[in-house]
């Protein structure tokens, strides 16, 4: 019966199309593709990359919250740090991100902890150079923020040097010399 299906003419209706996939199985495809990408990287490589993106969205949800901006930055300094293609970025700074936003106060020392143990020097102040480049996305470093980045420096074993140089690059974003200066020059204008 099967051969003769095989071998049967075939009928003047062409055969039903598959239905198109919907945009949501679109997605997943492609999720499943980038998770198949990753998969091919070296697994000490996965971590460093795990560790240092779930860094990066400690520094920016700082504030108790990751903005758009700051996520993109996240994934362009991902890409370009991590060598990554911008799509497995993305997913990266995701998983990270959502990671931050629910667990903050209990995986940022762990993860943190563990970076560290598995990066070197130059990769630990350029991660906490990039920490600060994410939370002036905004042109504005807040005391919040600020106290997170020195703890995270802290807890990557920057010396004081290494943090000033850093810190120094950002200065006009940090809000207690932006009020200062405002001090200083309402103080110089007054009568």
């Amino acid at each position: 019966m099967a051969l003769r299906h095989l071998f049967h003419q075939p009928s003047q209706q062409p055969a039903p199309a598959a239905p198109a996939p919907t945009a949501d199985e679109a997605e997943t495809e492609t999720i499943r593709r980038i998770v198949r990408e990753l998969e091919q990287v070296d697994p000490a490589r996965r971590r460093y990359l795990a560790g240092f993106a779930y860094v990066l969205a400690r520094a920016a949800h700082a504030d108790l919250t990751i903005t758009e901006d700051e996520a993109n930055e996240m994934e362009h300094i991902v890409s370009h740090i991590g060598g990554l293609p911008m799509a497995q970025s993305v997913l990266v700074v995701e998983i990270a991100r959502n990671q931050s936003e629910l667990y903050s106060g209990t995986e940022d020392y762990l993860v943190t902890r563990e970076f560290n143990a598995n990066a070197t020097d130059e990769e630990r102040r350029a991660a906490v150079a990039a920490c600060f480049a994410v939370a002036a996305t905004d042109h504005e470093i807040t005391a919040e923020e600020y106290a997170e980045l020195t703890e995270i420096a802290e807890e990557l074993g920057l010396s004081h040097a290494e943090l000033n140089t850093i810190r120094n690059e950002y200065r006009d974003q940090l809000t207690a010399i932006k009020k200062m200066r405002a001090q200083q020059a309402a103080a110089e204008a007054a009568p």
